[in-house]
């Protein structure tokens, strides 16, 4: 997982990317404003779109945050006194990448707790910006090497000539190098102009063209300019605007180094002559781009011709020293821009007493500090931190008792169990099969559960009957026996296809007997756990006994008033409906819903208070109904996944006159934590609160809540 600095890392990448984005598409359409204007014009604009591209990481990390505000409303989705959500889920979904194979072996290899899309984003990004920087120090290492290795060109003092003449205040060293490569520019601190050898055999005229050219570019300071674009193409590869923008600075570039040629002196015709034999007959290594400013490219060849022997077209110059001053002009305009950011965005440190917690006990090697303010963090459902203090925990546990612990599997199992909560199923199966990796333990108990159910709710039931077998045996009297024998009843009923007939008994042995003797009897296939006769296609009553059995094991053996007590209550009730004892379903049933009205009393969550002051209005009379602006529509819980559970809970709330909903009460109750999950989404319901005569009231509302699998 990312720590700190990686999250802080992709923060600002993420951050760039859009701005660079944004600044990029500005830049474009400025250009195209400007197709009236000068090439230097138009180059000016890339060169400033650079520039700003480059400042912008820097600016975001050093300047203070300009925090803007962010809207989280969305347009109203019903104007009733009735509010509607729906939960979906899929009965057999699982998680998008497969669980690793479950160990009993302490030394199992350890699978990676889960997968951080952040970091490969980080690593695909880093490794494509260091693939473009190589090849540009490969560029310059190769001209390093090529400006020393060659020698001064005898010019007869032309090249000193045109350096006046273009007001360039310093000497340019004009070098040969070797036959048949293009004339360039290279050297942005000390610019040099290569000549190749060939070009002694070339005309005084051409000789003159192409010195002047080169001399414009360094007159231009365009070597300076091309390492500029050329690194922010490379940190931005991966966006198609920076390569549009790489082509049209190029473009631009030699255009406006053409007309400050043609303004000094050289004739179109000529010029466009000299420039067509030096592209047919130079050739440019492919490298090279990256880092000198050659005079021909050929697949820009046709552009420039044109340009060059059009007589309408402007050709102002600019001043030598603007690029780099526009360049610093546009790093400082971006600055505010840059220093954006969203309100809403999430922190990239800890809180100082989450920081300080950690500290603590690191420094004191205790695990159960963090594990306490973890699950403080849990019950305000700030998830994040309470994952990090966990993660923390998990490392002390690692360094004081070993990765290959008890002690260490706990930790897991507190990590697992967090992302459970969270309905992160692919995560909390990560955690829990590293915890079961090292072996059956009495600690990992809860994730043997965890893994039975899930392997129940993708109908492998040797898979799960294994898993809860496992789970009763490393802790018989522990507090997940209960859940284990339940979800083995579960297992049971399933393996059974359904409720178990009422055909009278039969005697596996006896049966089987009398099959391997060869009887005419109806044929019998068996399992260890139920007999089903394939002559009547019927499920023996044993199966029935059993799941009644293991379902009265597993309430013995839980708190009565535990959550675990009222799953195990609602599956025992709608077993017994389906046994049509409907009589006895009924207060097994009414007894878990009386230990979740008073789980839920306890809820210390502000949602649960009542409001103080006069009762809720009710729509009508003046009083209008509040408006749904934001809604999340509730998450399905593993239990009622894993039993195929769905129906319909009804709420009734008071939407108080901040928009938030208040005294929300059960009206109609499902069971197995989906009246719990209702009112967790509800409580984020934010609404445009009623009114009455023109001021906000506390209005009753009522919300129906779907829970359908699909």
């Amino acid at each position: 997982m990312l720590g700190w600095n990686g999250s802080a890392w992709f923060s600002i990448l993420m951050s760039a990317a859009l701005k660079s984005t944004v600044v990029l598409g500005a830049a474009w359409m400025l250009a195209l404003l400007l197709r009236g204007r000068s090439a230097a014009a138009r180059h000016l604009v890339w060169t400033a779109a650079a520039a700003a591209v480059l400042a912008l990481p820097l600016l975001s990390v050093s300047l203070p945050a300009l925090h803007l505000p962010v809207s989280t409303a969305d347009l109203p989705v019903n104007t009733g006194v009735v509010f509607r959500a729906f939960g979906f889920a899929s009965a057999d979904d699982s998680p998008q990448t497969a669980a690793p194979a479950l160990s009993a072996s302490p030394t199992a290899p350890l699978a990676p707790a889960r997968t951080d899309a952040r970091l490969w984003v980080l690593l695909i990004w880093a490794v494509g910006a260091a693939a473009s920087f190589l090849k540009m120090l490969v560029a310059y290492a190769s001209l390093w090497r090529t400006r020393r290795a060659a020698r001064p060109f005898e010019d007869g003092g032309l090249s000193a000539r045109l350096a006046h003449s273009l007001e360039i205040p310093h000497g340019v060293p004009v070098l040969e190098t070797g036959s048949g490569g293009m004339p360039m520019t290279f050297g942005f601190l000390r610019p040099s102009v290569f000549m190749p050898a060939d070009s002694v055999g070339w005309s005084e005229e051409r000789r003159r063209i192409v010195l002047l050219h080169e001399l414009a570019h360094v007159r231009r300071g365009d070597a300076a300019t091309h390492l500029m674009a050329r690194t922010a193409l490379a940190l931005n590869w991966w966006n198609p605007l920076a390569w549009i923008a790489w082509r049209e600075f190029l473009k631009e570039r030699e255009r406006a180094t053409d007309d400050l040629v043609l303004s000094a002196g050289a004739r179109a015709s000529e010029y466009a002559s000299h420039l067509l034999e030096v592209a047919r007959s130079m050739h440019t290594a492919p490298v090279s781009g990256c880092a000198a400013v050659a005079m021909a490219r050929r697949s820009q060849l046709e552009g420039r011709l044109l340009a060059i022997l059009d007589s309408r077209t402007n050709r102002k110059p600019i001043r030598a020293t603007t690029p780099a001053l526009v360049a610093l002009l546009a790093a400082l305009l971006v600055a505010p821009f840059a220093a954006v950011r969203a309100q809403e965005q999430p922190a990239q440190s800890l809180p100082p007493e989450v920081d300080a917690t950690i500290r603590a006990a690191n420094a004191q090697k205790n695990h159960e500090i963090l594990e306490h303010a973890a699950a403080a963090y849990e019950k305000l459902s700030k998830y994040e931190t309470a994952q990090t203090l966990l993660e923390s925990a998990l490392e002390i546990r690692g360094e004081v008792s070993g990765q290959q612990s008890a002690a260490y599997a706990a930790g897991l199992v507190k990590l697992g169990d967090l992302e459970a909560k969270r309905n992160r199923r692919a995560e909390a199966l990560a955690f829990y099969n590293k915890a079961v990796s090292l072996g059956d333990r009495p600690e990992v108990a809860p994730a043997l559960v965890y893994l039975g159910m899930q392997a129940y709710g993708k109908r492998d039931y040797d898979q799960a009957t294994d898993l809860l077998q496992r789970a009763i045996n490393v802790a018989p009297s522990g507090p997940q026996a209960g859940p284990a024998m339940t979800w083995m009843a579960a297992v049971r009923e399933a393996q059974a296809g359904g409720l178990a007939s009422v055909e009278p008994p039969v005697r596996p042995m006896q049966e089987a007997l009398a099959a391997a003797a060869g009887s005419t009897e109806p044929a019998v296939r068996f399992r260890s756990d139920t007999v089903y006769n394939t002559t009547t296609q019927k499920y023996d009553p044993l199966t029935s006994a059993e799941v009644e059995s293991l379902l009265q094991k597993a309430l013995a053996v839980e708190a009565p008033d535990s959550l675990d007590a009222a799953v195990t209550m609602e599956l025992y009730a709608r077993f017994l409906r389906g046994q049509n004892r409907g009589d006895e379903a009924t207060p097994i049933a009414e007894r878990a819903a009386e230990i979740r009205r008073r789980k839920l009393a306890a809820d210390p969550t502000p949602n649960g208070v009542l409001l103080s002051g006069p009762n809720a209005y009710r729509v009508g009379g003046g009083v209008t109904s509040p408006i749904v602006l934001s809604k999340k529509d509730p998450e399905y819980t593993e239990v009622a996944r894993a039993a195929k559970y769905q129906g319909t809970a009804v709420l009734a709330i008071e939407v108080g006159p901040d928009g938030k909903a208040y005294n929300i009460r059960i009206v109609r109750s499902l069971g197995l934590g989906l009246d719990e999950k209702a009112i967790e989404a509800v409580k984020q319901w934010r609404f445009k609160p009623g009114t009455k005569d023109g001021q906000p009231v506390t209005v009753a509302a009522t919300i129906e809540v779907n829970f359908k699998l699909l």
